[in-house]
């Protein structure tokens, strides 16, 4: 066996390990949560913001999927208007429960100088923010791609008073959700970022990392997304395939190594004296960060390809809330300059 052979065999058998890690581990709800000590401290600031009026809790009604989706806005402290927007997608677990932006991050203290609307949908759990070809006996109806580009940004642009101009983030799921999004309505955003979010869907890797949040975590089935598992729906919604849309946007992609970064310890002493081991974090999380670099790694190849630049980053690190605030600040500001130039 030459050494080329050798190196490709260690990579395909690298990548298998990762792939059964992470079908197992995306059952998993408990990962990727925030580091300790935080949560009070952003309460104390959505309160604030609450009280302050930068805060808007909206129910906006879908008619494509016939009910009403609770979506959360946040405006700068400065209301001059019009202001351009963010939307910003929550992962896996669509905002319904704690994990999502305003309860793991600094969100609301980060944008309070941002001359930005922020809007922050909180429904959609495992739906993986697309158009389902059938409703789902477990999941119901999902028609996210037609709620997230046709019915809630005129709603939006017309209450806020917005220069009309948007881009689109999200985390994990949501990351793959936002580079389709931003495939399937080109016309709609101008930046695109994507956060630890596996960039395929017509792929082994991609269909896997699939199974695992919707069947694995929601229960729903897959065949009702784009139809059965290799059906043309399937590709038509990969963001690698479809990689040739994303020309002309601000492009930010992100994931960890799965090696573990400065937000990964293996034990923290806690209030009460008593040592806390983060196993989860470290190797469950390690091997879905490690996946989803992989799919990041394809992605980053294919741009490359078509001659389309994009912002890359490669950081030591696993999947978990940390990091992701850690990508929002740093994609800032090419968001910021594709929002206002």
């Amino acid at each position: 066996m030459s050494a080329a052979d050798g190196a490709l065999r260690r990579r395909l058998v690298a990548t298998t390990l990762s792939i059964v890690a992470l079908v197992a581990a995306l059952a998993i709800p408990s990962l990727a949560s925030a580091e300790p000590g935080s949560g009070s401290t952003r309460a104390q600031a959505l309160a604030r913001a609450v009280a302050d009026g930068r805060v808007l809790d909206l129910s906006v009604y879908s008619p494509s999927m016939k009910r009403d989706v609770p979506v959360r806005v946040l405006v700068p402290a400065d209301r001059s208007v019009p202001r351009p927007t963010l939307y910003l997608l929550n992962g896996a677990g669509g905002g319904e429960g704690t994990g999502h932006w305003f309860e793991q991050t600094d969100i609301v203290d980060f944008v309070a100088d941002k001359n930005v609307n922020v809007v922050v949908p909180m429904r959609g759990a495992y739906s993986y923010y697309t158009d389902w070809v059938k409703v789902d006996p477990v999941l119901g109806r999902n028609k996210w791609t037609t709620f997230l580009t046709s019915e809630l940004p005129p709603l939006i642009d017309k209450k806020l008073t917005t220069t009309g101009v948007n881009a689109i983030a999200g985390i994990s799921m949501a990351g793959t959700s936002s580079l389709s999004l931003a495939e399937s309505a080109p016309q709609l955003y101008r930046a695109v970022a994507s956060y630890s979010g596996c960039a395929e869907t017509s792929t082994n890797l991609g269909r896997l990392a699939i199974r695992a949040v919707v069947e694995g975590r929601g229960g729903g089935d897959i065949a009702n997304i784009w139809g059965p598992v290799g059906s043309p729906g399937w590709r038509a919604h990969d963001p690698v395939v479809n990689a040739y849309k994303l020309r002309g946007k601000a492009i930010y992609i992100s994931t960890g190594t799965g090696i573990p970064g400065p937000h990964d310890q293996l034990q923290s002493q806690g209030i009460d004296g008593k040592t806390t081991i983060y196993i989860d974090q470290i190797a469950v999380g390690g091997a879905i960060e490690a996946a989803t670099h992989q799919c990041t790694l394809n992605l980053d190849r294919r741009l490359t390809q078509l001659g389309i630049p994009a912002t890359v980053d490669y950081t030591p690190g696993t999947h978990a809330w940390p990091y992701w605030q850690d990508q929002l600040v740093k994609s800032w500001p090419m968001l910021e300059r594709a929002l206002t130039d």
